[in-house]
């Protein structure tokens, strides 16, 4: 345990202080200045102004397919990404509805939170491995010792479902995130109507239209772009359903 331990720290170290420059190279992403999107940078300016947060770098991915995110280890660290797709289909309260969410995931300390959560998952999943390689080594004792057998079957049990535990609660961790970055992004605007347009858009689109990411990255992105077709999406995706995170939304309609 303590060595998995200390490779899943060192891996996750070197992603939280790096990811932010693999997502944006990996997804094609390049910088883009004021002259080019003026829009962009205006509502940006305007959420982060009431945020109290400072002004993020600021990228373009050239696919259609609408989408968007954030990264960054802090907020003095951040970059925001958006799609050509976006900025061609979203109208202003639905492209503040977007920024405001994916700067909520900068203001909550989310890249934090999940690289805590996957240096966990990773620990264990590598304990489990060095388990694994143990009994195939190392045997599982006489055959005649009946408490040697339910020990052996209560270690190969705990070989495979240790892994599958530690990878749901790291998806569970993931899709609370979203379901906070949502709430907290229809605060920063001041309603969620905004962002209910564009979570409803964005995934009429996306089934539609195909984006090339790798999968690493797809996670970070508002609305998963990879899910749609792939066997057990509710149950391994690092996304709520986006009908929940509308109905989510709705609700505080009813509540303000």
């Amino acid at each position: 345990m303590k060595l998995g331990l200390i490779i899943a720290v060192v891996m996750n170290a070197f992603a939280y202080f790096f990811s932010d420059k693999i997502a944006l190279m990996s997804s094609g992403a390049q910088p883009v200045s004021r002259e080019q999107l003026p829009r962009l940078y205006e509502v940006m300016e305007r959420l982060c102004a009431k945020a109290g947060l400072p002004m993020p770098k600021l990228y373009v991915i050239p696919q259609p397919a609408p989408n968007a995110f954030a990264t960054g280890r802090n907020p003095s660290h951040a970059s925001v990404a958006v799609t050509a797709g976006l900025m061609e289909l979203m109208n202003d309260d639905e492209l503040e509805g977007v920024i405001a969410h994916e700067l909520s995931h900068v203001r909550n300390y989310d890249i934090l939170i999940t690289s805590i959560a996957a240096t966990i998952a990773g620990a264990i999943t590598f304990a489990a491995r060095m388990g694994e390689f143990a009994m195939i080594f190392g045997g599982y004792g006489s055959s005649g010792n009946s408490d040697r057998r339910g020990g052996g079957l209560s270690a190969l049990l705990m070989i495979i479902l240790a892994p599958l535990a530690a990878l749901m609660i790291q998806l569970g961790i993931s899709r609370q995130r979203e379901f906070a970055a949502d709430a907290s992004g229809a605060r920063m605007v001041g309603h969620p109507f905004g962002l209910i347009s564009a979570l409803e858009k964005l995934g009429a689109y996306n089934k539609r239209i195909p984006m090339d990411v790798p999968p690493a990255t797809a996670s970070l992105f508002i609305v998963a772009p990879l899910s749609a077709g792939q066997v057990f999406t509710g149950l391994f995706s690092t996304h709520p359903p986006l009908s929940e995170r509308i109905a989510v939304l709705r609700n505080m309609t009813v509540t303000r």
